[in-house]
């Protein structure tokens, strides 16, 4: 019989760069008022978002100028190094391990690029081992901390007694577009925030939860709903079609199957543990999964301190629910570019 996946332990870190939402409404106002006709129309949207602060990569005045491949790829670098190396070593330090006593690391980014990836810069400086298995991620967005932490705890199964690291680094804020915004990038400007976390996933050794179960659903033809365009000056955000009223109307039936899957429904599950895209996307899920209006509360509490941080943030509710108390059943779960929605299940240790 296999041994029970377990995780042992689940870091955050943020930048140090805060901002306020007004702060932000402000600079959208000063930036955009002048270069996107319907900026009026949609300047509501940072007043809606549910936002009440977010931390970025970079200092404010950074954001103000046209950048190019080059400094935004010198800046992803730059941070990304140090929220990796503060998130995994948090992780670490959690599960009283080293640097050298992991096994292999998932790696999960998808808001920059660097070659070789970010757990290769880290080798030195967190003391991996120099034949540590390493999985580079890309192209998760949102969904990217659930379908991180499935692929996590899938290489520990597959290798009893393994160690392996998990951790995801977004930093959506350097994808911050000045030349010729979008509403997509206006909507972007409104809810996106930078952060990191980490976990530690073990077979067979005690820890704060088990994973019982993964699953994946993707939909058709939905490739224009969520991602990033190349443009000449960087990544630009997609959002295509309305978010929320698709998880409305197409939610419902894939959580079915996904849980089918492992023999549950939708009752049997104590918590849903949801990544907090936005306020109608939480309103939505709260809909959607028979839960009471307001019941996801650590999720609007994340999203108003931390802004939408694409992968990580799911893995923020995470942490605050284990520290409130895992119920028996719980079940993480984000959306993201496929369009795909990823699951696992939590049994509390």
């Amino acid at each position: 019989m296999t041994a029970p996946v377990r995780i042992l332990s689940l870091a955050t870190a943020s930048p140090p760069h805060e901002l306020a939402q007004d702060q932000v409404a402000d600079l959208a106002r000063e930036l955009f008022a002048t270069r996107f006709p319907l900026f009026e129309r949609m300047e509501p949207v940072f007043e809606n978002a549910g936002i009440r602060t977010r931390q970025c990569a970079m200092p404010l005045d950074w954001y103000l100028e046209p950048r190019g491949w080059p400094a935004r790829t010198s800046a992803y670098g730059e941070a990304a190094d140090d929220l990796f190396a503060g998130a995994a070593g948090a992780a670490l330090a959690e599960a009283g391990l080293e640097g050298a006593d992991v096994d292999a690391i998932v790696t999960v980014s998808s808001t920059g690029i660097v070659t070789p990836s970010l757990e290769a810069r880290a080798i030195r400086r967190l003391g991996f081992r120099t034949d540590v298995a390493r999985v580079p991620v890309f192209g998760l967005g949102c969904a990217g901390g659930a379908t991180g932490l499935a692929l996590a705890a899938k290489l520990a199964r597959a290798d009893p007694g393994s160690t392996v690291l998990l951790v995801c680094v977004e930093l959506c804020t350097l994808c911050f577009c000045l030349d010729a915004p979008t509403k997509a990038d206006i909507v972007a400007t409104a809810l996106f925030g930078d952060g990191a976390a980490a976990c530690i996933l073990r077979a067979g050794e005690a820890g704060f939860a088990e994973v019982a179960g993964t699953a994946e659903h993707t939909w058709p033809d939905t490739l224009d709903i969520m991602g990033w365009r190349v443009d000449p000056q960087g990544l630009g955000v997609i959002f295509a079609q309305a978010i929320p009223s698709f998880a409305r109307r197409e939610l419902r039936p894939a959580m079915d199957l996904l849980l089918g899957g492992q023999g549950l429904g939708v009752g049997d599950v104590d918590r849903f543990i949801c990544h907090p895209g936005g306020m109608k996307v939480i309103e939505a899920l709260e809909a959607v999964l028979d839960l009471g209006q307001g019941s996801l509360d650590l999720e609007r509490e994340v999203l108003a301190d931390h802004g939408n941080m694409s992968a990580p943030t799911v893995l923020f509710v995470l942490d605050r629910a284990r520290k409130l108390g895992l119920p028996q059943r719980s079940v993480v779960t984000a959306l993201g570019p496929g369009f795909t929605a990823s699951t696992v299940t939590l049994l509390a240790a």
